[in-house]
């Protein structure tokens, strides 16, 4: 209880120091705005008391659209911890009690996925992003998993590296790099199959009490592996692009796993 008090307090603090900071930046397109929550997770990663190891690392051309695995609702800290990001996630996200409100700080990407007709529109969006700069993550499965094996990957929003293409001469190829998140450890013992579900957010789980429990708990270490950056132009196939991070991704995550 006493550490669960101690890091609510902590974060509290650090969240209402950097708020006013993002505010601004976003109202006026300032730069801050991709550097203040990329600080913002690096120090909460640092509270809550998660350990990262990086395996590999970010490509450094842009544009780039990074597809990867989903754990849980502490990736997005992690992949903000080690990089400035934005995110793509579902509509509903957006109306979530707090992640909701911090989502829309980081300057999230909100899809509806269910309204098929809505889809272009969300690639628009997301090229757009691209186009200005941003690193854009996609969780490729559409949903999380459990993260002890990496579900089948969706091409439906990769069709996004072909609009931003299509709407930028600048840019005659946009940079797609796989990355893997595993979830290896706990309190410095292995995350076996009887922990996993206490770091791991998927199914009917609640958000809330799983939030509060994972603050109290300790030291997580998780491996974040990086796969090799590949160049994708027009006339590259949304589909394979799918396929060859599918398989990086769960390459990457079994050996993880395994270490």
């Amino acid at each position: 209880m006493i550490r669960f008090i101690f890091v609510i307090a902590m974060l509290a603090a650090v969240t209402l120091t950097l708020l006013p900071f993002q505010l601004i930046a976003i109202a006026f397109r300032l730069r801050w705005q991709r550097t203040i929550p990329h600080l913002y997770h690096r120090l909460l990663c640092a509270i809550v008391g998660v350990r990262i190891h990086e395996v590999g690392q970010r490509g450094t051309t842009t544009p780039m659209l990074i597809l990867s695995n989903h754990v849980s609702w502490l990736d997005i800290a992690v992949i903000s911890a080690i990089t400035p990001v934005v995110f793509i996630a579902k509509s509903e996200v957006a109306r979530w009690p707090l992640f909701g409100w911090l989502a829309k700080l980081q300057r999230t990407i909100f899809v509806e996925r269910e309204r098929r007709h809505k889809t272009g529109a969300s690639a628009d969006e997301i090229a757009g992003r691209l186009r200005d700069g941003d690193a854009v993550v996609l969780f490729a499965e559409g949903t999380s998993s459990d993260g002890s094996h990496v579900l089948p990957f969706r091409s439906a929003l990769v069709g996004s590296v072909h609009r931003s293409l299509g709407h930028a001469p600048r840019h005659s190829e946009i940079t797609v790099q796989p990355m893997s998140l595993a979830y290896v450890g706990f309190g410095g013992l292995p995350i076996g199959r009887a922990l996993r579900e206490r770091v791991a957010w998927y199914g009917d789980a609640d958000l809330m009490p799983h939030f509060f429990q994972l603050l109290a708990m300790g030291a997580i270490d998780v491996t974040v592996s990086w796969g090799a950056a590949v160049a994708c132009g027009l006339s590259t196939d949304r589909k394979q692009i799918t396929r060859d991070a599918e398989i990086a991704v769960r390459r990457m995550t079994v050996t993880a796993l395994r270490t």
